[in-house]
């Protein structure tokens, strides 16, 4: 019961900081090709500290969710997929939350969308190929703390750097690997993915749990709490088109994340930490598919809000 009451506390205070920092990896890159890179490259690294969680894990006598996946086919074509929707989309998985939170309405389309792609693989899931290669490689803890100390050092020592931008993706990192070792299918992709496949199943095998939705709860209580103190939150109606564009975004996103294993908050929190091939196949095919996105303004052209 501790435990849960510290993920609750966790996932809050990690969507009240996604929320004030505007994590996005559709942001990331569209600052990157603005020549402001720094964003990007905080999101890629806020998962560093998770050595920290391997360290708790040993002292609890717990089995760590990561895991190393060998590079897969599908890890490349639904990272492309989830990034293309992602753009269409203008916010990823995570940042998808936090604008519903903010009572932007195109977001139902969206997870709608997440809901529909997940249940249009659920018949060919089957057929995938095997994901896992191997545990964690022996050198996987001393890797990431080198990694901390020089991301440590740049934060004291470099002054271009945004101190509060770091400490805040750090601190992110380091409650979702934490939170991990308590349920590793807390992400809000996994969550939609079981949820569509006991859809899919007709079975409650694979329905969440009610830990698992308080959890989610908690996030997003982080992100509308954030959304009402920064005085962010507007209720936004858009045109009606507008809402079928996000459906068809949602739609890719969640054929990508079903393809490449989870969308980018499970990749970027879990398998890049853990040095997974695959994961970081995906990640990179994601922000591929984010670039190409982007470069489609007639279909990222901004929504007029109706009055």
């Amino acid at each position: 019961m501790t435990f849960f009451l510290i993920a609750i506390l966790f996932l809050f205070t990690l969507g009240y900081l996604a929320q004030t920092t505007g994590l996005c990896l559709v942001k990331g890159v569209n600052q990157a090709l603005d020549k402001r890179p720094q964003f990007l490259i905080a999101i890629l690294l806020s998962g560093v500290l998770g050595w920290v969680s391997l360290l708790v894990a040993e002292m609890m006598v717990i089995d760590v969710p990561f895991r190393v996946y060998a590079i897969q086919w599908t890890a490349l074509l639904g990272g492309v997929l989830f990034g293309f929707g992602a753009a269409i989309n203008l916010g990823c998985g995570v940042s998808t939350i936090s604008k519903l939170s903010r009572g932007d309405t195109l977001m139902i389309a969206t997870v709608s969308g997440w809901l529909i792609g997940w249940i249009l693989l659920a018949s060919v899931a089957e057929d995938l190929p095997p994901r896992l290669s191997s545990a964690l490689p022996q050198w996987h803890l001393h890797a990431l703390i080198v990694a901390s100390i020089i991301i440590g050092a740049g934060i004291l020592l470099i002054k271009k750097w945004d101190t509060r931008l770091w400490i805040s993706m750090l601190t992110i990192g380091l409650m979702a690997s934490l939170t991990f070792l308590y349920e590793p299918k807390w992400t809000p992709s996994g969550y939609l993915s079981d949820l569509s496949l006991s859809v899919w199943e007709e079975t409650h095998e694979r329905w969440p749990s009610m830990e698992r939705t308080l959890l989610l709860l908690a996030l997003v209580g982080g992100m509308a709490s954030a959304a009402l103190i920064t005085r962010s939150f507007k209720l936004s109606i858009q045109h009606f088109y507008q809402y079928w564009r996000h459906l068809f975004a949602g739609i890719l996103m969640g054929i990508g994340a079903s393809l490449a294993g989870g969308g980018n908050d499970s990749q970027l929190l879990l398998s890049l930490p853990a040095f997974s091939p695959s994961g970081f196949t995906a990640v990179l095919s994601m922000l591929f598919g984010i670039f190409i996105g982007l470069r489609l303004p007639p279909l990222l052209s901004r929504p007029t809000i109706v009055s």
